[in-house]
């Protein structure tokens, strides 16, 4: 193995050791591992604490093959996922978890802590080992990342930038020499004192990237950043986040703090511990514009409130209703423009403000044409869907143009109509913006009342193109309940274009993360980007500590030319066969360490393979 650098990146720095072959492993009798010969190599970074952190590949050779038995090369999903262990389950529970500390191995849940890794998983349509894991490349030597979110599209020669929320990680990954897997470099909390919580990642041209770290600064107090900025922060996990710029090999070019100096607004922007200057600055998704010389990032949460056990939410206002734009025509020093307060919509669950549209700000996504200045927001909370037609604005105008209750029951008939906490995540504009994807978790029971049956969640897709063509003249408005269940009336207002439900009758079990396949196999037989996505995957995780766990499945899902879903049923699990990659099982190319997280996924391809 061999890795093999973009012709023009810059090269690395700091690599001690790469792919170092350690040869091949038969699991012993008696462990029964579904893997057998698997093939380990390891590459090696020597970081600022001036120890050596790592990336294992476990490769499974007859999966690995770069090519499909019809000569097709591989295309690859890779799937950033964490090991499941007693550190996931509420103390009243630890008792009940299958296995103990003593007798680990050979039980799906494993209580004892084992590596986090990248699954790499043949996604070659056709292919005789379809969904099947070709590698594990698990990191070292630190456990319990708690892997969230990778970059929200991979483009040929980039780094992939994954986070681990709990350790304050970022990660950079090669992937030129699929489905080998080899470590740049990475972050560690020493490097972003401003910061911490680390949630999603954007690309940039030239191969750097901004993070969001939703969280803090390590201390609690005054903290001064490098462009001068002070803030008052409370601390780890707390606010106020901030915007990170990596360059390809995971190190820290610049911090910015996402406050505003003034602070926002008292009464929807509470902290714990209590801030002089409230802070709504959380940022969670992150999407630029090179072209505008503008970001976007949108507030989720003050993040201790949502992944320290025991799980208990004092206050809503925990809960952020806020939408940042940034300028970024100096790439190492984003300007925060403004902040937009989403405003709250018209259904009648108003006695929990928890449950206004307009709580939990997850995600945000920007339009992809030149035409178009536009960007949506989510809300998880909210379960709405809003718009602004010109993120460039001074102070850009935000307002809801769909209700995730509207697409309720073509998720699943059994659903009522209603958004309220459908627990939204991902959302997406497809590359020639003609769609918009969103992917929902589903409401768990009980949330709106003990009598709450909770709804199934999935996958849908709006039509956005007349909403795109109304430009700065924009009608469309959700302000009333009738609009709320059943879609906008005016013309311009998006449509729905498919639903697919996952997990059907299993309420707060769907999908909280996706990607699109933006690749395509030409005639010459190399990979090349497309503007029209035929698939999309989706992953069935949060995060444990929060009670919203899922059931830790992958599954792909067809996506046809005119919007419409359809369930991807060759997409099967290679243990189970049931249909979806099961992460909860015993045995991994890297050993019996039980039941997996998937939280997010990219697709792939080998860098030879791909133009």
């Amino acid at each position: 193995m061999k890795w093999k650098p973009a012709r023009w990146r810059r090269p690395l720095l700091g690599i001690t050791s790469v792919a170092l072959v350690f040869g091949t492993v038969s699991f012993p009798p008696g462990t029964d591992n579904a893997y057998a010969d698997v093939k380990v190599s390891q590459s090696t970074v020597k970081a600022a604490d001036g120890k050596e952190y790592s990336v294992t590949n476990h490769i499974v050779p007859e999966v690995a093959e770069p090519k499909s038995a019809d000569g097709k090369p591989k295309q690859w999903l890779l799937v950033w996922a964490g090991d499941e262990n007693i550190a996931d389950t509420a103390v009243d529970d630890v008792q009940d978890l299958p296995g103990s500390l003593a007798e680990p191995v050979n039980k799906v849940k494993n209580a004892l802590p084992g590596p986090d890794f990248l699954a790499v998983i043949d996604a070659t349509e056709g292919s005789p080992t379809y969904g099947q894991v070709a590698n594990t490349a698990t990191v070292g030597p630190l456990v319990e990342n708690e892997p969230h979110h990778m970059q929200y599209v991979w483009h040929k020669g980039d780094t992939i930038f994954a986070g681990a929320l709990f350790g304050a990680v970022t990660y950079a990954f090669d992937a030129t020499d699929l489905p080998n897997i080899t470590l740049k470099g990475q972050s560690l909390p020493t490097q972003t004192p401003g910061g911490s919580v680390p949630d999603a990642y954007w690309t940039l041209e030239d191969g750097t990237a901004y993070g969001t770290y939703m969280g803090g600064p390590i201390a609690p107090g005054p903290h001064a950043y490098a462009n001068g900025d002070v803030q008052m922060s409370n601390g780890f996990a707390g606010s106020p986040g901030e915007v990170v710029r990596f360059d390809e090999n995971g190190e820290v070019l610049s911090e910015t703090p996402a406050a505003t100096p003034q602070g926002d607004n008292e009464k929807l922007c509470e902290n714990l511990p209590q801030l002089g200057k409230p802070s709504c600055a959380n940022p969670h998704g992150i999407q630029a514009r090179e072209d505008l010389d503008t970001l976007v990032t949108s507030d989720y949460a003050e993040p201790r409130n949502i992944i320290l056990d025991p799980v208990k939410q004092p206050s809503p206002y925990l809960r952020r209703p806020t939408v940042r734009t940034w300028d970024i025509s100096d790439r190492n020093e984003p300007k925060l423009k403004a902040v937009s307060y989403l405003p709250d919509g018209p259904r009648a669950e108003k006695s929990d403000p928890l449950h206004a549209e307009s709580r939990a700000v997850m995600e945000t996504t920007v339009t992809n044409q030149p035409e178009n200045k536009g960007a949506f927001a989510q809300t998880m909370q909210g379960g709405a869907i809003f718009y602004t037609p010109d993120i460039t604005a001074p102070e850009p105008h935000w307002r809801q143009v769909f209700d995730d209750g509207s697409a309720g029951k073509a998720l699943d008939p059994g659903n009522d109509d209603s958004g309220s906490s459908s627990n939204g995540g991902w959302v997406q504009t497809s590359p020639d913006d003609r769609f918009l994807y969103h992917a929902v978790t589903g409401r768990q029971p009980g949330t709106l009342g003990d009598d709450d049956p909770g709804t199934t969640g999935g996958v849908y897709t709006l039509d956005i193109r007349e909403l795109l063509a109304s430009g700065n003249d924009v009608q469309c408005s959700i302000d009333t309940p009738e609009e709320a269940t059943n879609g906008g009336n005016e013309a311009d207002c998006p449509t729905l274009s498919g639903a697919q439900g996952i997990n059907p009758g299993q309420p707060g079990q769907g999908p909280h993360w996706g990607a699109y396949d933006n690749f395509e196999l030409g005639e010459d037989g190399k990979y090349r980007e497309t503007e029209q996505p035929g698939r999309l995957a989706l992953s069935n995780y949060f995060v444990a500590r929060s009670g919203l766990d899922g059931d830790h499945k992958v599954n792909m899902v067809d996506l046809d030319p005119d919007g419409s879903l359809s369930l991807d049923e060759s997409f099967r699990d290679e243990v189970t066969g049931e249909v979806g990659i099961n992460f909860n099982r015993r045995s991994w190319p890297h050993g019996d360490f039980g039941n997996a997280k998937p939280h997010s996924e990219l697709f792939v391809v080998a860098d030879d393979d791909v133009r």
